[in-house]
C-alpha cells in the first residue's frame, strides 16, 4: 500500500506548496497529492480551491487571474511565519521535484478544457509515467482515457451523508460497475464511508483502490488488510512509522 501525502505533508507545512511537496518526500512518501486548476492564461496552477482567500487571505478566482496574479499571494503565512512567501506553484515545479520511483496523484479540478495545456506540461516533464489523474468528474477521466490510455486514471466519490445526523452513508456497490464502463482504471474513496465488502468488490473487480483522508492508523491497517492501493493523508512520515513501514 502507497502512503501519500494530501496536498503534500499538509499536517506540517501549508498546503499544496513547494514546502510541503517537498517535506513529503524528505518523510519517505511514496506518492503527493495534488490539486490542480487552470489560470485565466492557460497555467496549470496547484491550489485545492476555485477561489484563493482560505490560504491566502486575498479573494481571487483562480480561473480567472493570471499566473503572475496567482503567484504575487502568500499562500503559506497563514500556516506559520517560517512559511511565509511560500507561493502557488505551477504544476511543473512540483514535477521537477518528482524523485524516480515516486508517484504524484494529480486531481483535476477544472473541467476539459485543462487537457491541452496538461497534456503539454506532462510532455515536457518527461515523469508521465510517474502521474495518476484523479477527478470527481467522470467526463475529465473518460476523455484522458482515450488521450493517454497508459495514464492511471482514479474516479473520486465522497460519502454520501444520512441527514439530519449526517452519518456517513457506506459507498454504493453500483458505482464499481459506473467505473468500469466508463473505463476508469480505480476508485478513489472516503475513507469514513469504506467498508471491507465494497474494498474487497472493487479489487475482485480488477480495479486499484484509493482511499483518502486517512490519519487514524488503526483504519489504515484495516484498509490495508482490505487490499486498499494506496492511503492518502495528511501525516505520511508519522504515518508510516505507525504502519512500521
Amino acid at each position: 500500500m502507497l502512503i501519500v501525502a494530501h496536498r503534500g505533508a499538509s499536517n506540517l507545512a501549508p498546503e499544496n506548496t513547494l514546502a510541503s511537496v517537498k517535506l513529503a518526500w524528505k518523510l519517505g512518501a511514496d506518492g503527493v497529492e495534488c490539486d490542480v486548476f487552470l489560470s485565466a492564461d492557460g497555467r496549470v496552477v496547484v491550489i485545492h480551491d476555485p477561489y484563493t482567500g482560505r490560504t491566502a487571505g486575498e479573494w481571487r478566482k483562480v480561473d480567472q487571474s493570471s499566473f503572475s496574479e496567482l503567484r504575487a499571494l502568500d499562500v503559506g503565512r497563514w500556516k506559520g511565519a517560517e512559511f511565509a512567501r511560500e507561493r502557488i506553484p505551477a504544476l511543473e515545479d512540483l514535477l521537477e521535484t518528482l524523485p524516480a520511483g515516486k508517484h504524484l496523484l494529480v486531481e483535476v479540478k477544472s473541467g476539459p478544457e485543462i487537457l491541452d495545456q496538461l497534456d503539454s506540461v506532462l510532455r515536457r516533464s518527461g515523469k508521465r509515467a510517474q502521474v495518476v489523474l484523479m477527478s470527481f468528474r467522470l467526463e475529465v477521466l473518460a476523455l484522458a482515457e482515450m488521450r493517454w490510455p497508459e495514464l492511471p486514471t482514479i474516479w473520486l466519490k465522497k460519502a454520501a451523508k444520512r441527514y439530519p445526523s449526517c452519518e456517513r452513508i457506506a459507498h454504493d456497490p453500483s458505482l464499481i460497475e459506473l467505473a468500469r464502463r466508463n473505463r476508469v482504471d480505480g476508485l478513489g474513496v472516503e475513507g469514513a464511508a469504506l467498508t471491507g465488502d465494497f474494498a474487497r468488490a472493487v479489487k475482485q473487480a480488477g480495479m486499484k483502490l484509493f482511499v483518502w483522508t486517512v490519519d487514524d492508523p488503526a483504519a489504515a491497517r484495516e484498509m490495508r488488510a482490505w487490499g486498499a492501493d494506496a492511503l492518502i493523508t495528511n501525516r505520511p512520515g508519522w504515518m508510516r512509522t505507525q504502519l512500521g513501514l
